[in-house]
C-alpha cells in the first residue's frame, strides 16, 4: 500500500468535476481512486513498470532516474 500523506491540489472546471465524478460513482472508486491511479499509469509509461523498485532503492534521495 502506498503512502498518501502528499496532497495534490488542483483546479478543474466545476462541470469537468461534477461529470468526473458522476463517473467515478458508476465505477464505485472515488475521485481520488481514480486520479491516483492515472498519476501510476503516467508514472509507468513515462519510466516504466519497476519504477516503484528504482524509487524505493533511491528512498534518500527521491528525483528521477
Amino acid at each position: 500500500m502506498e503512502n498518501r500523506t502528499a496532497r495534490l491540489t488542483l483546479l478543474i472546471d466545476p462541470r469537468k468535476k461534477q461529470i468526473f465524478e458522476q463517473l467515478c460513482a458508476k465505477e464505485d472508486v472515488t475521485p481520488s481512486q481514480k486520479v491516483r491511479q492515472f498519476i501510476r499509469e503516467y508514472i509507468e509509461q513515462k519510466l516504466g513498470s519497476n519504477w516503484l523498485d528504482q524509487a524505493n532503492q533511491d528512498s534518500d534521495n527521491p528525483t528521477l532516474p
